[in-house]
């Protein structure tokens, strides 16, 4: 892809799954990359999985929904490579304690989306304020990762949903208010992708890939290079027309 060679990215929430896709994919196509991840030793190793492949990578171990840890990120990024070209914010609490407590709008603890606003959301936020700035300075690419939830209904799960739907008006906010200092920011809306917590969970939910699979018109479910390769597009010279948009990502499960 074009434009991608020589440049720095963040990658926020790269410690596994798409983000660690994404992390690799953009050094494979020349890039340089921050792998930020609150858990550190999975940033650790992306990063040098990056680096025995012969690209550039730090690892910089931050937490999203703090904002020092957020300013540490970016500056971070900047005493290395001197640059911010554009980031990729997929940072999401899939945990657990988080996520398998979310529920039906009538039923889910304040607590759970209080903590699942403060990362999903309110974190994007902080990062994004935080690059802006840098941004302007030679133009560049946000790239926020959603998921169909926010698009379509369903059972469950809904502080995660909200906070995903909040995601697609803060990056139309951003293309629309930043477009003509030459930012773009959009949109991947992955369906079911084949991570690890998906994996895990299938674990215990024999037919878990089998229904998800059954509602895609589709030979197969996601894999993470799948969203990885959409993000380094957008976020590469190839893009450079697409402004404000969201890119559903789901073997067609979703048709706008």
């Amino acid at each position: 892809m074009r434009g991608l060679a020589g440049k720095a990215f963040i990658v926020a929430g790269a410690g596994s799954g798409i983000g660690a896709a994404a992390a690799v994919r953009l050094a494979e196509e020349g890039a340089s990359v921050v792998v930020g991840d609150l858990n550190a030793e999975n940033a650790e190793k992306v990063a040098a999985r990056i680096g025995r492949q012969g690209g550039s990578a730090v690892a910089v171990p931050f937490d999203i929904a703090d904002e020092s840890s957020v300013d540490a990120l970016v500056r971070r990024t900047l005493d290395v490579f001197a640059r911010v070209d554009g980031v990729h914010i997929n940072a999401a609490d899939l945990s657990p304690a988080t996520f398998e407590r979310d529920a039906d709008p009538a039923t889910v603890p304040l607590e759970i989306f209080d903590r699942t606003i403060a990362v999903n959301l309110r974190g994007h936020l902080l990062l994004t304020q935080r690059v802006l700035p840098e941004l302007r300075e030679r133009g560049g690419s946000i790239v926020y990762t959603a998921s169909a939830a926010a698009i379509t209904g369903g059972s469950g799960r809904s502080a995660y949903a909200m906070s995903k739907g909040g995601l697609l008006s803060l990056s139309r906010h951003v293309a629309h208010g930043h477009g003509k200092q030459g930012i773009r920011s959009n949109v991947v809306a992955p369906g079911h992708v084949l991570t690890e917590g998906v994996l895990s969970r299938a674990a215990n939910d024999k037919s878990l890939l089998e229904r998800s699979l059954a509602g895609v018109p589709s030979t197969r479910l996601g894999e993470a290079a799948d969203i990885a390769a959409a993000v380094a597009f957008l976020l590469s010279d190839d893009a450079t027309w697409i402004n404000g948009q969201i890119l559903s990502i789901d073997g067609g499960a979703t048709m706008r």
